[in-house]
């Protein structure tokens, strides 16, 4: 990551293009974040946080680019400013889908939560589809053979059939 920030303050320092070169290095810094396996960019924009803390952006640039033709020029301004962004953008990612990779429970379990969870929002019933939103790690397979049990226990009914099916839990 270090390597990419340098990279971008080199470029920006280079200053190649009459207009644009801010929008191009942060092109630049989302296609080498993609090549090091930093995909955050996919979820989140890096170019709305930059322009979110545009001011810092600037002023960091301008204390890293001095003496940069000269190679006695300080980067470490930038290259936390870079980190600061991205770390930033890991964390708004985190919030927004929380940490899915160790989901608490087995599938069967987590489907039944979302079934009582969704059962007690709602008195018109909910989809196989609200099932996967709340659960998407969970096949459609495993969502339909929870639902049918279930409604073999009697303790949810289906209205319909097909993708707009409404379920409902009993009682």
């Amino acid at each position: 990551m270090l390597t990419l920030a340098a990279f971008n303050l080199d470029f920006l320092c280079i200053h190649p293009f009459r207009d644009g070169n801010g929008r191009v290095s942060r092109l630049l810094w989302l296609l080498q974040s993609y090549q090091l396996g930093y995909e955050v960019g996919c979820y989140v924009s890096l170019e709305r946080l930059v322009e979110q803390n545009k001011d810092r952006y600037y002023t960091t640039l301008e204390q890293s680019s001095p003496g940069w033709h000269q190679g006695q020029h300080d980067p470490w301004p930038y290259l936390n400013y870079v980190l600061s962004i991205m770390k930033t953008a890991y964390q708004e990612f985190s919030e927004r889908v929380g940490d899915i990779k160790a989901p608490r429970g087995s599938k069967r379990a987590r489907v039944l939560a979302s079934i009582t969870r969704l059962g007690a929002e709602s008195d018109r019933g909910f989809t196989i589809n609200e099932i996967e939103r709340n659960c998407p790690d969970i096949s459609r397979d495993m969502i339909r053979h929870v639902l049918r049990e279930q409604q073999t226990a009697g303790v949810v009914v289906c209205h319909g059939r097909g993708p707009a099916a409404q379920w409902q839990k009993r009682g």
